[in-house]
């Protein structure tokens, strides 16, 4: 099996957590000081060099406010 972070419904899922902060204007330096991380931590994960535990995924949701289930929605359909 391989490594999560290459599978296809991750890098959807982290394109959406991405496209959503950019809809609502936030730069990846808000982004840090909301949770408490460096900026490179968010560039790490949006660029595929760092991978999200749930938790870290529901935290994220909560800052753009979305529903997480509506992020993992398709993430149980296979490529």
């Amino acid at each position: 099996m391989r490594k999560t972070i290459y599978d296809p419904r991750y890098e959807r899922m982290i394109s959406a957590l991405r496209q959503r902060r950019r809809e609502l204007g936030m730069s990846q330096e808000v982004v840090a000081r909301h949770l408490g991380v460096s900026r490179s931590w968010v560039s790490k994960v949006e660029d595929g060099q760092r991978r999200l535990d749930i938790l870290e995924v529901i935290d994220l949701c909560l800052l753009y406010r979305i529903d997480p289930v509506e992020v993992t929605r398709d993430l149980g359909k296979r490529p």
